[in-house]
C-alpha cells in the first residue's frame, strides 16, 4: 500500500520555504501482531509546528532531516492486531503529516462516537487547545470573579477557549487580535469586554482605556511587542501565563524580551510558563468541565477546515499570517 507523507528536508531559516518539506510517497509495511493500521482522517496544524522544524531539542525531541513531520491526528483504524483496538475504532494520536500509520497502540486515545460532537473538535475543544486554555488559565493565572484578564491571540484556538472560560468564571476579558473581522466575533459572538487589533490600534493607550483599574492577569500566546504592552499596565501581584510566542517563532535571530522585565520586580508578578503535555494525566477533568459548558451553551469554537494532505503546508503558514478562522485543520481523506 502506498502512503503519502511529508519529509523535513531542511531546517527552515526563517518563513517556511520551499523544498523544507517534501511531499513523499512511501511503501507501507504489513501489520504485525500488536499494530494496528489507523488511516489518517484530520490533522492538527499548531504553532508549536513551526518549532519542532528546527531540528532543536524543547519540551520534546529534536527532529532530524528525513523525519516525518509530526502532528496530532484523528483517525480510524482499519486492520488491528491489538487487542485493545477494533476496526472501526476512532483514535487520537500523535500520527504525523502522512495518509496512513502502523501503530503498535502507545500513545492511542479512543475517541467516544455518541458524544454530538463533529470528529474535528476532539483536536480543538476537546484536544490540546482545550486542555491547554483550561489547564493555562485555571491552573496557572488562579483567576477570580471581577480580575481583569488581557488575552492575546485571542481569536485563536486556545485564546477564544481561554476568553470564554474566564467570563465564565466572573472576570473581565480583554481580547487582542489582528483583524478587525476576529475582533467582531470575540466582542459580538463571545462577550468579551473589549478588543483591541494589534494591527490598527495603539496599543498602550487601548490598553489604558479598556483597563482604566489595571491588568491582573495575561494570558500570553504570543509575546514581544504585545506582551511589553500589557506588562506596563499590570497591577501589584499580577499573574502571566506563558502559552506561546508566535511572534517570534519565524524569526532568524533571537527576538529580544520586553524591555520592562523590571516591572516584574516592582510589581511583583508571577510568570510562569507551562506545557499542556504536563496535564496530560488530569485531561478528563479539562474534558467534563468543557462537555458541560458546550452543553450549556457558554461555550463556542471554530474549526478552520482544509481538504487535502497536499495542502499542509500552505495551511501551516496561515497561522502566522493570521489567515485562519479558527482551529486550524487538515482534512486527509473522509470518515
Amino acid at each position: 500500500m502506498q502512503n503519502k507523507q511529508w519529509i523535513l528536508n531542511s531546517f527552515p531559516v526563517g518563513e517556511i520555504k520551499e523544498n523544507d518539506l517534501i511531499l513523499k510517497d512511501s511503501n507501507l509495511g504489513e501489520v504485525n501482531d500488536g499494530e494496528v493500521l489507523i488511516k489518517n482522517v484530520y490533522l492538527s496544524l499548531d504553532p508549536a509546528n513551526r518549532g519542532w522544524m528546527s531540528g532543536k531539542a524543547s519540551y520534546v525531541d529534536a527532529m532530524q532531516i528525513g523525519d516525518i513531520m509530526r502532528g496530532g491526528t484523528i483517525g480510524i483504524i482499519e486492520e488491528s492486531k491489538n487487542e485493545k483496538f477494533k476496526k472501526g475504532d476512532a483514535v487520537q494520536y500523535q500520527g504525523g503529516w502522512q495518509e496512513y500509520c502502523i501503530n503498535d497502540g502507545m500513545g492511542l486515545r479512543t475517541i467516544p462516537l455518541n458524544t454530538g460532537l463533529e470528529l474535528p473538535s476532539f483536536l480543538s475543544v476537546m484536544g490540546m487547545p482545550g486542555m491547554t486554555a483550561y489547564f493555562g488559565l485555571l491552573d496557572v493565572l488562579k483567576p477570580k470573579e471581577n480580575e481583569t484578564l488581557v488575552v492575546s491571540g485571542a481569536a485563536g484556538a486556545v485564546g477564544s477557549l481561554v476568553s470564554q472560560i474566564a467570563k465564565i468564571k466572573g472576570c473581565r476579558v480583554i481580547g487582542i487580535a489582528g483583524t478587525e473581522e476576529k475582533c467582531n466575533w470575540l466582542k459580538n459572538d463571545l462577550n468579551v469586554d473589549g478588543v483591541i487589533n494589534y494591527k490598527a490600534d495603539n496599543l498602550n493607550s487601548a490598553l489604558k482605556e479598556l483597563c482604566p483599574n489595571g491588568i491582573d492577569m495575561y494570558f500570553d500566546n504570543v509575546g514581544g511587542e504585545i506582551t511589553e504592552a500589557v506588562i506596563n499596565r499590570f497591577n501589584i501581584g499580577g499573574r502571566m501565563s506563558i502559552c506561546g510566542q508566535i511572534s517570534g517563532y519565524n524569526s532568524e535571530t533571537l527576538q529580544p524580551g520586553p524591555r520592562n522585565w523590571i516591572n516584574i520586580l516592582v510589581k511583583r508578578l508571577k510568570v510562569q510558563g507551562f506545557i499542556v503535555f504536563d496535564y496530560q494525566a488530569r485531561a478528563k477533568e479539562a474534558f467534563v468541565d468543557m462537555s458541560k459548558w458546550m452543553a450549556e451553551g457558554k461555550l463556542q469554537h471554530k474549526n478552520h477546515i482544509v481538504d487535502g494532505l497536499e495542502n499542509a503546508v500552505s495551511s501551516l503558514k496561515m497561522l502566522f499570517s493570521g489567515e485562519n478562522k479558527g482551529k486550524m485543520i487538515v482534512k486527509i481523506s473522509d470518515e
